[in-house]
């Protein structure tokens, strides 16, 4: 990417510079801190991750090429603040899920809901924890027990539910700031599509407002982008 000269050439610098610029640094960030404080693990968002890594390669080498043409160190030290931003925004994002996954995995894999929002590399992570999670407790732990105890799901054989798996708690408190007006919504969780009612426990919030809400209300308002969490 160096010319001739062993220089970048203003155009290339300009061309740099506009590809630091866009929005994708952005939105890594805000789907980074949406996971972060969300209680449930989120849609993956694949489109943007492989940007961030193409755009990360293309970074590294803009970096390697200032290096060895011995451009202005100034500059070249910029350039790596703004890799090591990136770097450090997709790695967070990315480890955020895993420890989610590691957390809740029995009840992501049972729920088609929650399996569908995983990437392909952490769904085959999430079979492989329930996998040795499983094996590892039936040697060490279950095998031990009576047989009405030997379940790694229920507390026993005569529960109804799987009381043994934790569940992400979406009663949760959560800060939130709303990018773009939200539809009508009551505070139990119920919609309107049109008016509001009689009733005064509707809420609604407009570009710009932050406000301290119930996470499980307003779930669908993050998954459309109406809202992104602080």
């Amino acid at each position: 990417m160096a010319s001739g000269a062993g220089e970048w050439s203003a155009e290339q610098i300009d061309d740099y510079e506009t590809l630091i610029s866009t929005t994708d640094v952005e939105l890594l960030k805000r789907a980074w801190r949406n996971e972060k404080a969300s209680p449930e693990i989120l849609p993956f968002e694949e489109a943007l991750v492989k940007r961030a890594k193409e755009q990360i390669q293309l970074m590294e080498e803009t970096v390697d090429d200032f290096a060895e043409s011995g451009h202005d160190p100034l500059i070249a030290s910029l350039y790596q603040m703004d890799l090591d931003r990136a770097q450090f925004l997709l790695r967070s994002y990315l480890r955020v899920r895993l420890q989610k996954i590691e957390k809740f995995m029995f009840h992501i894999w049972k729920m088609d809901t929650y399996r569908n929002r995983l990437s392909i590399e952490e769904e085959k992570f999430t079979e492989r924890c329930i996998r040795d999670i499983g094996k590892y407790l039936e040697e060490t732990v279950l095998s031990k027990l009576p047989d009405n105890y030997q379940s790694v799901l229920k507390q026993s054989i005569i529960s109804e539910e799987d009381d043994m798996v934790p569940e992400p708690q979406l009663d949760t408190f959560v800060v939130a700031k709303c990018e773009r007006a939200t539809r009508p919504l009551y505070l139990d969780g119920s919609r309107q599509s049109a008016s509001f009612d009689s009733r005064d426990d509707h809420f609604q919030m407009v570009p710009g407002d932050l406000c301290i809400l119930r996470y499980r209300p307003f779930q669908e308002e993050l998954m459309s982008g109406n809202i992104s969490l602080v």
